[in-house]
């Protein structure tokens, strides 16, 4: 046995197996008694090791039942950032769930230099992925912008928001994304059919139009199942004659 903690031997002893499909999603582990035997280590050790191939997402915890080889979630891989990004949503499809005009608030005011109280329009939509929601977007920009005219997100649901910008005398030149993990909150939950608390990944993705924000947007994903891809376009540089 080498020198490093037993629980990480341990744990170590079962997830190889497990990464190479000797035991399959589904299968019952034995319980810590029997680990700790068939190994020579104390049930601390054996159940520290368990613990840790949870936290991993190898292994779930079933109450009253022992411990079980996890099935891994599909991951799927949202490209961005580029212009041939496209949606962003990678194979998923986009639900349009709602558009609405609301009232700005902070920290929304601070991302898009509102001051609060002014009007931004928000549209809500989700990616799916075989009738199950893995994404949540949500996007607002100043109402300012295209209220007044057939460039709105009412007017022009279908229309993505670069193009209907771009038409009301706002291009889009510059992309500002920042990325981070949070807890799932209860509203989102419902609407990803998920579990308030869950770690999720949040892309805040910000427009501009030289140097004013015309649209931010929040892109809500499990860490667990999202990835994100970024394809950069880089200038190659001139070579001297």
């Amino acid at each position: 046995m080498s020198r490093q903690p037993q629980y990480l031997w341990l744990a170590d002893q079962l997830r190889e197996p497990i990464l190479n499909g000797e035991l399959t999603p589904g299968t019952r582990l034995p319980s810590r008694t029997r680990l700790a035997r068939a190994y020579r280590v104390s049930e601390q050790i054996s159940r520290t090791a368990l613990r840790l191939l949870v936290t991993e997402g190898l292994v779930e915890a079933r109450p009253g039942s022992g411990y079980y080889v996890r099935t891994v979630p599909e991951v799927y891989r949202l490209s961005r950032t580029d212009a041939t990004s496209g949606s962003g949503l990678g194979r998923l499809s986009r639900e349009l769930i709602s558009t609405e005009q609301e009232l700005c608030s902070a920290p929304l005011s601070s991302r898009l230099r509102l001051r609060d109280g002014e009007p931004v329009y928000l549209t809500t939509s989700r990616g799916f992925s075989a009738n199950r929601p893995v994404t949540l977007h949500r996007s607002w920009e100043p109402a300012v912008l295209t209220a007044g005219t057939l460039r709105t997100p009412f007017d022009a649901a279908e229309t993505g928001p670069l193009d209907r910008l771009s038409a009301a005398g706002f291009p889009v030149d510059r992309v500002v994304e920042e990325v981070g993990v949070r807890a799932l909150r209860d509203s989102e939950a419902v609407l990803l059919d998920s579990a308030p608390g869950v770690t999720v990944l949040v892309v805040e993705r910000t427009h501009y139009s030289g140097d004013r924000p015309v649209e931010t947007s929040d892109l809500i994903g499990s860490a667990e199942q999202c990835r994100l891809l970024y394809k950069l376009s880089l200038a190659r540089p001139r070579t001297r004659r």
